[in-house]
């Protein structure tokens, strides 16, 4: 008697299942399976050798892994507060790692930021073989982002019980004190006077001393936003003299636009047709606008722009021009840009759904009014190049684009040059 028969008595469904338990030998599955395993030849002698042919230089001394990363202070940094009061909260050791990996991945973003800024600074930006080298960076903060957004789903597997039951070990400690993330604002360009109090007061009131220092200093410092500005002045294809892309732009414009006007105006009276005829004055109010510099002026004095009148120019000129050769990195740096602004705002969006999940209405643990307070920080204020999203407002047919010429418009394919400012001394990787 069989094991199966001893414990389990015999009908017809165990019948069946002792059956398909013990002979498998009908199943085709398992004949391949069989057979798979049977053809295979056996391994020779030279590929076990292949396979253990390293040397393990370690043995022979010399930094090792560990050591390398100094794992021994990063492992080692996590001190849960509510151990040290003899009532050691379990998801605490979760909130603690995961905010160290935001702190990680804030550093590494600073870094990669202040080696573009200072490609654009130092003016090796000219030799837009560079450029490059600043789009890959550029565009690694931008995956960087990605994953920031998306570790929030690994904090909120933690409930509002659970966070509870540490929270109080925590204050005044607050999110608002990361030094980093400041200091990125700050780098990137988020404007000093369209940034949302904090209880009433300057952001930079909440460091002291040094912390304080640095935060000064790089409001002062060039931003990412100003030196992409004077990048963009210099597009090739604006100057008066030359092509003069913006005074073009604008006839053709007024003429498409006069061109519409004529068909609807030939058009039978009918609600259809006024609509169009209210949509098309509509079109001609905000071209206007585009082409009225003192209006420009005038939103960039109140916020509402971030980039002055020639690098709005540059920047739509890139975009109608993105698919010829000079403009392809071009464009492909302003779409970086602004995953960068549209990534930071998912963040921050991120941040306020979680606290508001975790804390209600509670006021945050900095003594801020927590989630009423970061819902105010999510909006266009916050946008660095709010412009280069507003440039799809005045996309127009591409039959309305002035036409370039290569063999007269050389600049489409001669970039700028220069071995002199192809690599810096302290950059040159």
């Amino acid at each position: 008697m069989t094991v199966f028969s001893k414990y389990y008595p015999r009908n017809a469904t165990t019948n069946f299942i002792a059956a398909a338990a013990f002979d498998m030998s009908g199943c085709p599955y398992f004949e391949k399976r069989h057979l798979l395993f049977k053809n295979r030849p056996p391994k020779t002698e030279d590929e076990d050798d292949v396979a253990q042919a390293g040397v393990n230089k370690a043995s022979k001394g010399g930094i090792i892994y560990g050591d390398y990363l100094q794992l021994d202070k990063v492992l080692g940094a996590q001190v849960l507060q509510s151990e040290l009061k003899a009532n050691k909260i379990h998801d605490e050791h979760l909130f603690i790692v995961t905010h160290q990996a935001y702190e990680l991945w804030f550093k590494q973003i600073l870094f990669e930021l202040d080696s573009v800024r200072d490609v654009f600074i130092s003016g090796h930006v000219r030799d837009e073989r560079n450029m490059l080298k600043v789009n890959t960076r550029i565009h690694r903060i931008v995956m960087i982002f990605r994953l920031l957004v998306d570790q929030f789903a690994v904090l909120e597997t933690m409930t509002a019980l659970d966070f509870f039951d540490f929270r109080e070990y925590l204050a005044p400690a607050s999110g608002f004190q990361s030094l980093q993330f400041r200091l990125l604002e700050n780098k990137i360009g988020v404007p000093d006077n369209l940034r949302v109090p904090y209880n009433r007061r300057h952001y930079r009131d909440n460091f002291k001393g040094h912390e304080s220092e640095l935060l000064q200093t790089t409001e002062q410092e060039p931003t990412l936003l100003k030196l992409v500005e004077a990048w963009l002045e210099r597009t090739p294809g604006l100057e008066v003299d030359g092509f003069n892309f913006w005074q073009r732009l604008e006839i053709n414009i007024f003429e498409g636009l006069k061109v519409e006007k004529e068909k609807l105006q030939s058009m039978s009276d009918g609600e259809e047709k006024e609509e169009m005829m209210d949509e098309l004055a509509k079109q001609k109010e905000i071209f206007t606008s585009l082409f009225d510099e003192k209006r420009h002026d005038h939103l960039l004095s109140k916020g509402e722009r971030r980039l002055s009148y020639k690098a709005l120019q540059g920047a739509l000129m890139i975009n109608f021009y993105r698919e010829e050769p000079r403009f392809q990195v071009p464009f492909q740096l302003l779409t970086s840009l602004m995953d960068i602004d549209t990534l930071m705002t998912k963040w921050r969006y991120n941040h306020v759904c979680m606290v508001h999940r975790m804390i209600g209405s509670k006021a945050g643990t900095g003594g801020s009014s927590g989630y009423h307070y970061l819902r105010s920080t999510v909006s266009d204020r916050y946008k660095v190049f709010v412009d280069l999203f507003n440039l799809a407002t005045f996309l127009v047919p591409r039959h309305w684009v002035p036409k370039l010429n290569p063999n007269i418009h050389t600049f489409l394919y001669t970039a700028e040059c220069c071995d002199s400012s192809y690599c810096s001394s302290e950059d040159s990787d």
